[in-house]
């Protein structure tokens, strides 16, 4: 059974959730695997397979970040249904305090960078 993060935790994100998270945003209110996997591919430059995304959108949603349902059958998929995602309140939550983090991150470390 999944329970709900407490509001105070931080959750850790691995780069595969951040861009899939990231993706979803970008894409809208709903969206399904396909997509997602392309804006992945599209932003990032990576030859990302679809297995990965779709193992990040388990765990996201495991971790409470994103929701699914599954849409009708179709015809046109040879009677599969799509499934489709959205970022819920907590999956937002992460974003921002994942960018906050890495902005306070780069403002301490661009200095050295720039020296290396």
């Amino acid at each position: 059974m999944f329970t709900e993060p407490s509001p105070m935790a931080r959750i850790d994100l691995g780069d595969m959730e951040h861009l899939v998270l990231l993706a979803i945003l970008r894409l809208g209110q709903e969206t399904y695997g396909i997509p997602i996997l392309d804006e992945v591919r599209a932003r990032s430059g990576r030859d990302v397979s679809r297995a990965t995304v779709y193992v990040a959108l388990k765990r996201l949603e495991q971790k409470g970040l994103v929701s699914s349902r599954l849409a009708d059958s179709t015809p046109e998929r040879g009677g599969r249904a799509k499934r489709y995602f959205r970022l819920k309140p907590g999956g937002l939550k992460a974003l921002r305090e994942s960018r906050a983090m890495f902005l306070d991150l780069w403002r301490d470390y661009e200095a050295v960078l720039d020296r290396a």
